[in-house]
């Protein structure tokens, strides 16, 4: 093999930080527009969070070529499922299928981190998170990406989730207001913004309740 090629990946790791929180009737998916590559800034208003049904949104931290790949398959797969049954996936049978098809390919992964966020059946919130291979687990927060070592440890302080191993199990969701966890989610993400240099630049918000879908935004920081 030529010397040049010797370090080649098929991967990259574009940075970026994604957080879900999921309270009683509400759930709320956050996401830093920042991508990165190594210490050059390609783009500070690129969007990591993606509809996948009316109540389902996923962000993803990683590769986003593979995300974007990714997202692709999974709309695919959702407009098939629409076709045969007339209906929307709910939130938990698409976590199903991005389980399924993230470990379809384990052999040559998508080199993406994601959280999937949404409303169940019951009006629930509830938060899905994931390995680069389809291990995945209901929560009632996560953090992914560049800043989630540093995120995790705070919303672990904050929101003490209890441990999937009591009997019997206990409710996965958060105790917070909506108000309060969007409060949160800003308070992370300012946090995260000042020590990890792939977060930064504005932080999009999705919040989903029985109303509907709402977006917000908020600055951070650009250097």
């Amino acid at each position: 093999m030529p010397k040049e090629h010797a370090n080649w990946s098929p991967y990259d790791n574009n940075g970026g930080t994604c957080v879900a929180i999921a309270g009683a009737d509400y759930c709320v998916i956050a996401a830093d527009t920042r991508m990165s590559t190594g210490y050059s800034i390609l783009t500070r208003e690129y969007s990591k969070i993606c509809k996948l049904a009316d109540k389902s949104f996923m962000a993803s931290s990683g590769f986003q070529a593979d995300v974007k790949a990714l997202q692709k398959v999974l709309s695919s797969r959702h407009l098939i499922y629409q076709h045969q049954h007339n209906k929307q996936m709910s939130c938990p049978a698409m976590a199903q299928l991005l389980s399924n098809t993230l470990y379809y390919k384990r052999f040559f992964p998508y080199y993406a981190f994601n959280v999937l966020g949404g409303l169940d059946s019951e009006g629930k919130g509830c938060v899905f998170t994931y390995d680069a291979v389809g291990s995945y687990e209901r929560v009632g927060y996560s953090a992914q990406g560049s800043g989630a070592t540093l995120i995790t440890p705070f919303l672990d302080n904050q929101l003490k989730s209890p441990s999937p191993l009591l009997l019997p199990a206990k409710d996965a969701v958060t105790p917070l207001s909506e108000a309060e966890a969007i409060d949160l989610v800003k308070t992370c993400f300012s946090s995260a913004t000042e020590r990890d240099i792939y977060t930064g630049d504005s932080v999009e918000i999705i919040i989903l309740n029985a109303n509907g879908v709402r977006r917000e935004s908020e600055q951070l920081r650009r250097d």
